[in-house]
C-alpha cells in the first residue's frame, strides 16, 4: 500500500490523466452504443412459468405482453367516440412490436363499462414486457395519444407501459449532494477538502454508470440497476474518500509532510477501505449463489460500481491530495500548525468524552440501545413480500390514471386477471377444463370467469379469471393458491397439466422463490463476514458481535420500509402508495446492508485493533478507537443518509424503498449500533474481545486491515 501511495503522489499527473481518459472513453462508448436494460427474469419449474409456456405454444398471438389503452369519456359516452378510437386502433396495429389489437367495440361490448363512460382496447405485444425495449413501446403510446381530446381521455396500462414510464434517474439527488457538501465543509472546515470526497465519488460513479450501460448489451441488467448503482457508489465512494482524507489531515496536523501524510493515510485507512470495499463486493456477488437470473445483472453492476469507486479512492484520491498538499487543511488549521506545532495524538474532544461515558456505563447503555433497536424492528414481523402494482405509481403517471379508471369501470381485480391454462390431449381433458370453468363461477373472491378458449390446434385451453381484489392484495394471492390447490384437483380426474398464470401469478411465484432463498443467502454472507473479520482481527467475539449487529441493522431497516410503504407512514411525502414490499428487495438490501455495516465495523474496530496492538489495554484501545473514529463515522453516516434519502424522493417506488431502507439503516447503524452498542459490549466483554486460540491462529491466514503508523515525525 505504501508503494501504491507513493507512486500516486509522485506520478499524480499520470494518474489523473489515466482516470480522465477512462472517464471520457467510457462515456463516449456508452453514448455511442446506448442502453439495453431489461427486467428479464426466469422462474424455472414454477406454476406460472408452465402456464406461460403452454400459452405460448397454443396462443402465439397472445403469448406476449397484454396491455390496455384505456378511454374515459369526459362528455357523452364511449360510443360517441367510436370513430376516433377505431382510427387510433388501426394506427396501433401497424406498430411492428404489436401482434394484434382488440377494439372496445368488438366482442359484444365486454370492454365497455356498464355506465358506458370507460372502455379499453387490448394490445397484444409480440414479446413479454421485460423483453420489450422502450423504442418498441413508445410508438404504441404515440399512436394512442392521437385519440386524446378535450372530450376523451386516453391512458395506458400494463407492464410494457409501466417500464416505459419508469423514471430514469433521481431528480432530487442534487439536494442530497448539496447537503453532503455542507456536511463535508462542517467536518473539514475547508472548501478544498470538501471537493475531494465529493469529486472522486462523482467521477467514479460516472465511469461506473457508463460501464454498466455497456455491460447491459452482454448481460441482462434490470432497469433500476443504474440508479441503484449510483446510490451505492455515491454512498460508499464519498465515505471511502472521507476516511482517507480525514486520516491524511490528521497526519498533516501532527507534523507530517504531505507525502508522508498521504502514504500513512493509504497504508492505514486505505487498507480498511480495500478490505471494506472488497467485503461489499463479495456480499453483492453473493447473490449469484441464489441462481436467479434477475439478480445476476444487479449484483455484477453494483459490485462493479463499488470496485471502481474503491480503486478511485486508492489511486485518484492520493494523486489529488498531492496537488492540494497542506491546502487540504483549513486556513485556521494551517495557522495553528505553524504557530503551535503538531497537535497531540489524544485530544479532549467531544467524542473522547463520549467514549469515556460509554466505558463507565456499558451495561445501561447496551440495554437502552437494544430496546431502541428492537422497537424499530417490530414492524418487520408484518412484512408482506410481493410486487406493487400501478396503484402505487405517482398520481400523475399514465399507468396510475389508467389503473384507477379500470378499477372504477370494471372492479379492482380487473388490473390483474389470472390465466388458468390447461393442456388438451383428448376429449376428457377438454371436459376437465369445461368443468373447471363452471366450478370457478360464483366462487368467493372471483368477480368474472370468462368462457373457455381453445387454441386452433385444440391442444391448449385457457380460462381468464378476474379476482374481486387488486393484484397486490393478499386476498388475490390466496385465491391463486386456492385455485391451484383446491379447485383444480377437485375436477382434474384425468391428471392433465393445468396451471395458473398471468402477471399477478408470476409475481406471486417470484415472491415465493425469493423468500425461499433468503435464509440460504443470509447464512452464506453472515458466515463469510464472520470468517473475514476473524482473519482480519484475530478474534472470535468481534465477528460474532458484528454478525448480530448486521442482523439488527437489517431488521430495523425492513421495519422502516414496512412502516412507510406497507402501513403508509409518511408515504404521501414520497409520492408512493401503500402496498407489498418488492419481493427482490430483501435479498438485494441485505447484501448492501451487510457491506455497509461491515464498513463501519471495519473502520471502528480496525482503529481499536491498532490501539490494542500499541497499548495492550482493552479499555484504552476502545476509548481511543472510538474517539478517533467517532467524528468521521458520524460524518460519513450523515453523508450516506443525505445521499440515500435524496434518492427516495425521485418518484420511483422501488428506488424509494431502497433509499428509505438504506438511509434509515445507516442512521441506526452509525448512531445506535456503532456509537453505543458495539463499544459498550466490547467494554463489557473485556479482553475476551481479542481472544483467539493458538491452534486457530496457526491455521488462519494473516492479513492486517490497518497497519500501525510507522512514519516518524
Amino acid at each position: 500500500m505504501k508503494s501504491l501511495a507513493r507512486f500516486a503522489f509522485r506520478r499524480r499527473w499520470l494518474i489523473l490523466a489515466v482516470w480522465v481518459v477512462l472517464f471520457l472513453g467510457m462515456n463516449v462508448l456508452s453514448q455511442t452504443f446506448g442502453t439495453a436494460y431489461a427486467n428479464t427474469f426466469t422462474l424455472p419449474g414454477t406454476n406460472s412459468t408452465h402456464a406461460l409456456s403452454l400459452l405460448q405454444s397454443g396462443f402465439k398471438s397472445k403469448s406476449g405482453d397484454v396491455d390496455e389503452i384505456v378511454f374515459s369519456a369526459r362528455t357523452g359516452t364511449i360510443a360517441s367516440h367510436e370513430k376516433a378510437i377505431n382510427a387510433m386502433v388501426k394506427k396501433v396495429e401497424k406498430v411492428p412490436a404489436v401482434a394484434s389489437v382488440v377494439s372496445p367495440f368488438v366482442g359484444g361490448s365486454l370492454q365497455i363499462s356498464p355506465n358506458g363512460k370507460i372502455a379499453y382496447a387490448v394490445v397484444y405485444f409480440t414479446k413479454q414486457g421485460y423483453k420489450l425495449k422502450a423504442a418498441q413501446v413508445q410508438p404504441v403510446e404515440n399512436a394512442g395519444i392521437t385519440a386524446r381530446s378535450a372530450s376523451l381521455d386516453v391512458q395506458f396500462a400494463g407492464n410494457a407501459f409501466e417500464q416505459l414510464a419508469s423514471q430514469k434517474g433521481s431528480p432530487d439527488l442534487i439536494y442530497g449532494l448539496i447537503l453532503t457538501a455542507i456536511v463535508l465543509v462542517l467536518a473539514f472546515g475547508s472548501f478544498f477538502a470538501m471537493l475531494l470526497p465529493l469529486g472522486v465519488a462523482l467521477f467514479a460513479v460516472g465511469i461506473a454508470t457508463a460501464s454498466t450501460t455497456l455491460l447491459s448489451h452482454g448481460l441482462s441488467i434490470a432497469t433500476f440497476a443504474p440508479i441503484l448503482g449510483s446510490l451505492i457508489g455515491l454512498g460508499v465512494g464519498i465515505d471511502y474518500a472521507l476516511f482517507i482524507v480525514t486520516r491524511c489531515r490528521q497526519g498533516l496536523k501532527r507534523g507530517l509532510s504531505p507525502e508522508d501524510a498521504i502514504v500513512t493515510a493509504i497504508n492505514t485507512s486505505g487498507r480498511a477501505v480495500l478490505f471494506a470495499g472488497s467485503t461489499v463486493c463479495i456480499a453483492l456477488l453473493g447473490m449469484l449463489v441464489l441462481q436467479l437470473s434477475f439478480l445476476n445483472g444487479v449484483a455484477i453492476a453494483a459490485s462493479l460500481t463499488v470496485l471502481i469507486t474503491m480503486f478511485a479512492s486508492l489511486t485518484l484520491l492520493p494523486a489529488l491530495l498531492g496537488f492540494q498538499g497542506n491546502h487540504v487543511l483549513s486556513r485556521r488549521e494551517r495557522r495553528s500548525l505553524a504557530k503551535s506545532g503538531p497537535e497531540p495524538t489524544i485530544t479532549n474532544s467531544g467524542w473522547q468524552r463520549w467514549a469515556n461515558t460509554v466505558s463507565k456505563h456499558p451495561r445501561k447503555l447496551s440495554l437502552v440501545a437494544l430496546v431502541a433497536i428492537v422497537f424499530i424492528c417490530v414492524p418487520f414481523f408484518s412484512l408482506h413480500l410481493g410486487s406493487s402494482d400501478a396503484g402505487t405509481d405517482p398520481a400523475s403517471s399514465t399507468t396510475r390514471q389508467a389503473y384507477d379508471l379500470l378499477a372504477t369501470g370494471f372492479g379492482p381485480g380487473f388490473n390483474g386477471p389470472l390465466q388458468v391454462v390447461g393442456s388438451i390431449h383428448n376429449a376428457k381433458d377438454e371436459a376437465t377444463m369445461v368443468a373447471l370453468d363452471q366450478k370457478l363461477q360464483g366462487k368467493p373472491d372471483v368477480a368474472v370467469v370468462a368462457p373457455i378458449q381453445i387454441s386452433k390446434s385444440g391442444k391448449v385451453a385457457v380460462i381468464y379469471v378476474v379476482p374481486k381484489t387488486s393484484p397486490d392484495s393478499k386476498v388475490t394471492e390466496n385465491l391463486i393458491a386456492t385455485i391451484r390447490n383446491d379447485y383444480i384437483p377437485a375436477v382434474n380426474t384425468t391428471h392433465s397439466a393445468i396451471y395458473v398464470g398471468g402477471l399477478t401469478a408470476i409475481f406471486v411465484d417470484f415472491a415465493q422463490v425469493f423468500t425461499s432463498k433468503i435464509p440460504l443467502f443470509v447464512g452464506v454472507i453472515v458466515l463469510l463476514g464472520c470468517l473475514l473479520l476473524m482473519v482480519a482481527f484475530r478474534s472470535i467475539v468481534i465477528p460474532l458481535t458484528a454478525a448480530a449487529m448486521n442482523i439488527f441493522a437489517a431488521g430495523a431497516s425492513f421495519g422502516l420500509v414496512v412502516a412507510v410503504f406497507q402501513w403508509g407512514w409518511g408515504s404521501s411525502l414520497l409520492n408512493a402508495g401503500t402496498g407489498p414490499v418488492e419481493s427482490f428487495l430483501p435479498t438485494i438490501m441485505i447484501a448492501i446492508l451487510f457491506g455497509l455495516s461491515m464498513d463501519y465495523q471495519v473502520f471502528l474496530v480496525s482503529r481499536m485493533h491498532e490501539e490494542w496492538l500499541n497499548t495492550g489495554s482493552n479499555e484504552e484501545a476502545i476509548n481511543r478507537g472510538q474517539a478517533n473514529t467517532g467524528r468521521v463515522i458520524s460524518a460519513a453516516a450523515l453523508i450516506m443518509i443525505c445521499v440515500f434519502f435524496s434518492f427516495a424522493f425521485g418518484g420511483q417506488r422501488i428506488i424509494a424503498e431502497f433509499g428509505i431502507g438504506l438511509g434509515g439503516a445507516v442512521l441506526m447503524d452509525a448512531f445506535i449500533l456503532r456509537t453505543v452498542l458495539v463499544p459498550a459490549l466490547m467494554h463489557f466483554f473485556g479482553n475476551a474481545n481479542w481472544y483467539f486460540p493458538k491452534w486457530l491462529d496457526r491455521i488462519t491466514p494473516h492479513f492486517a486491515v490497518e497497519a500501525t503508523e510507522d512514519v516518524k515525525v
